[in-house]
């Protein structure tokens, strides 16, 4: 059973961001799990416990919304099915830090749609009966919410290629949607803030969390040094291995000589002349013009730079 506690048809944006710190949707779900690409479980915590709202629409966004009605459409015009628009924001009664923002109910069936748009480099993807893991979390994260049977979702690849599938409900992860939820629901609640993992996502979270170094010297506890002694054997094992490999490309490379391209097998090996990439000299310019100079400098954001010697 669910609830409906917020409806965003004539809200603002902003307004609708606030209502999702008051729990997790379908898209954090699948960040809380490790699934997600653009989002890491730190991303979802800082999120949740902060009181700023200052997510910005990209541009994909901005276009997956706009096509949502199109997606929603070409899915009841070649299932026959009649969907309908949800506004609304829906909370678990049962476990209440489970939030769903849906796309669409299918009228007379027991399951919703969730629309998506992906450019044709993401094709594989969807390929038979695949569904990226993020959406196939997001979908279950509904069902969990809303207790439905079954949810279908349809992407328009590329601008031109369109896919549908069903999802099945799948218990076994709905339940880990559960106790992965509960779990992290009352790190929010406590302020205590997830172990960091090893994506690209968590490395800019914790640059935006930790954006100026102090000027002071801190002690590792001993648990930490392992860490420390890990690190720099994978840094030697990375420069040993950048060095085999290019001892290889050099090798390949003397035998192509002068020639584009080289085949062997199934394989294409590529060693192309591109052309000279302009730059532009801006310490002549400088010189030659250090009024103009100064009123085209632009101030970047500070960074911090990691290094373990």
């Amino acid at each position: 059973m669910y609830k409906k506690i917020f409806d965003s048809k004539n809200a603002t944006r902003e307004e609708w961001l606030k209502v999702r710190k008051l729990g997790l949707g379908g898209s954090d779900m699948s960040a809380v799990l490790g699934i997600n690409q653009w989002r890491s479980p730190l991303d979802v915590w800082l999120d949740k416990t902060s009181d700023a709202v200052e997510e910005k629409e990209s541009e994909p966004m901005y276009w997956g919304t706009i096509l949502e009605d199109i997606v929603a459409q070409e899915f009841a015009k070649r299932t026959g099915y009649k969907v309908r628009n949800n506004n609304f924001t829906l909370q678990s009664e049962e476990y209440p830090y489970l939030l769903a923002n849906i796309d669409r109910e299918i009228v007379g069936l027991d399951a919703g749609l969730e629309c998506k748009t992906a450019n044709a480099f993401k094709a594989d993807e969807w390929q038979g009966d695949n569904v990226p893991d993020a959406y196939y979390v997001q979908c279950q994260h509904y069902m969990a919410v809303t207790g439905k049977a079954s949810w279908w979702i349809a992407c328009l690849v590329g601008g031109n290629t369109f896919y549908y599938k069903e999802i099945k409900r799948n218990d076994e992860v709905i339940q880990a949607i559960i106790d992965t939820g509960a779990e992290f629901w009352r790190l929010v609640e406590t302020k205590t803030m997830p172990a960091p993992d090893d994506s690209k996502a968590c490395s800019e979270a914790l640059k935006k969390l930790y954006k100026n170094s102090n000027g002071n010297v801190i002690e590792l506890p001993a648990e930490y040094s392992n860490a420390v002694i890990d690190y720099l054997k994978i840094k030697d094992q990375l420069t040993e291995l950048e060095a085999q490999k290019r001892g290889i490309e050099n090798l390949l490379k003397d035998y192509m000589k002068d020639n584009e391209k080289a085949t062997a097998g199934e394989h294409v090996v590529s060693w192309k002349t591109s052309k000279p990439r302009e730059t532009f000299d801006s310490k002549t310019f400088k010189n030659d013009h250090p009024d103009l100079y100064t009123n085209y400098i632009k101030q970047g954001e500070p960074s911090r730079r990691f290094e373990v010697k």
